[in-house]
């Protein structure tokens, strides 16, 4: 008993037991939803389907949406009525998270590009910027072959 104490206070200066020096890991609760005023809206326009993905400045996902998602079957999901609704549909869903204003990014040669980007503006969130991030091949692949009708 006399050795355990002298153990004890040899360990630590004040001649107590040691106390835990490591910090306590904190956790997001699970409702909990993070305040963001400004982000980054991504929409990528195929042919067939319009995606609308609402960021924040870093790249985590606040908010998506697509039209297909919503109810659009067939080639009545790449109009851009289509466009529009999942373009409001994300805005509202981020715009509980407090976002105010994005910087616009557009990705494919869709025909829901400049609707979806209005749509963000009617629902109340601020248009920064707009930027055209379709890729472009530099002769990279050879192309498919051409389509016969």
């Amino acid at each position: 008993m006399a050795k355990e104490k002298a153990q004890d206070a040899a360990a630590t200066p004040e001649g107590g037991k040691a106390a835990s020096t490591k910090k306590k890991k904190t956790f997001k609760k699970r409702g909990e939803k993070r305040v963001v005023h400004h982000g980054f809206a991504h929409i990528q326009a195929s042919f067939n389907n319009t995606i609308v993905t609402i960021t924040d400045s870093e790249g985590n996902v606040i908010a998506w949406s697509s039209a297909g998602g919503i109810g659009f079957k067939g080639s009545r999901k790449g109009t851009p009525f289509a466009a529009t609704q999942a373009a409001m549909n994300a805005g509202n869903a981020a715009k509980t998270h407090g976002l105010r204003s994005v910087d616009v990014k557009v990705k494919g040669p869709g025909s829901g590009r400049e609707s979806a980007i209005r749509a963000l503006q009617t629902v109340g969130i601020e248009v920064k910027s707009i930027r055209d991030v379709t890729p472009i091949p530099h002769n990279g692949c050879r192309p498919t072959k051409r389509r016969r009708v």
